[in-house]
């Protein structure tokens, strides 16, 4: 593999398990230090799969050192920007810069959409939209003081290309996420700071458990109708933690240095079926 984030640092949020702990393995494998962020711990009441845990995120940083990298990891509610801002501090004091941000946590709660409650609602632009915003306040100062450059890479979805059935309240904040990519890197460009939105599909992790498929089946036999209108383009139907990491690493590297202010899709196609 070529190492091409030698002296680098990176922040990436939702990084206890999942997608968030593939970026974490594969840009430390590429050379970066890594800051860690996780709630680690009880996700918002509306969100109908499993939660992640402190072990889980202590694995994420076991993952990053056995890769000969240095980690710092926080237990943090990306939604709480002073808690949030203070371990980016920290860990930047420790690392001693910044250079690449993944806005990875987000959350997802299926419903029909007058089964969608307002609390259910707030959750999801609060953790999705405003959650990602703080991160970028938290994070993007140090990049700047760096007078190095950067990327930033904020995880959108393929409903922010296209739309998820069943879930207005999240098709709304992925949007909202391909809009902020946009407007940020229109500001951020005289920095040589590069602002893209990532936007996987179908991905094995660990958003699949507890009472999601049971959620998910229950919106979609509301309206059968719409049930197979989300189908890939490629037969291998749903991707790795790792295939998304794969373009995490390339978007954060010099590879992608006229890159910006671009949705990369890398969702088989659903969006564009």
């Amino acid at each position: 593999m070529t190492v091409r984030l030698t002296g680098k640092v990176a922040l990436i949020t939702g990084a206890a398990r999942g997608q968030g702990r593939a970026h974490a393995q594969r840009l430390s494998a590429e050379g970066a230090d890594v800051i860690l962020v996780d709630v680690a711990g009880p996700l918002p009441a509306s969100v109908p799969y499993d939660s992640p845990t402190p072990e889980d995120l202590a694995e994420t940083a076991r993952l990053v050192r056995v890769n000969g990298r240095r980690a710092v990891a926080a237990k943090v509610d990306i939604r709480d920007l002073d808690a949030l801002r203070a371990a980016v501090d920290d860990a930047v004091s420790q690392l001693g810069r910044l250079d690449v941000i993944v806005a990875n946590a987000g959350i997802c709660c299926p419903a029909p959409w007058d089964q969608i409650t307002a609390e259910a609602f707030r959750d999801t632009i609060d953790t999705n939209v405003v959650g990602t915003w703080n991160t970028v306040m938290a994070g993007t100062h140090h990049i700047i003081a760096g007078e190095h450059g950067g990327s930033i890479i904020l995880v959108g979805s393929a409903a922010g290309v296209k739309m998820q059935a069943f879930m207005v309240h999240y098709t709304a904040s992925k949007h909202a996420i391909t809009g902020m990519a946009r407007g940020l890197a229109a500001e951020l460009g005289r920095h040589r700071i590069r602002v893209n939105s990532l936007h996987p599909g179908a991905v094995a992790s660990p958003m699949g458990t507890g009472r999601m498929r049971d959620a998910l089946q229950g919106a979609a036999d509301t309206y059968p109708y719409l049930q197979g209108i989300h189908k890939p383009l490629l037969p291998e139907g749903i991707a790795q933690p790792e295939d998304i990491a794969d373009a995490v690493a390339w978007l954060a590297s010099d590879e992608s240095k006229f890159v910006t202010a671009s949705a990369v899709s890398v969702d088989l196609g659903v969006a564009f079926c």
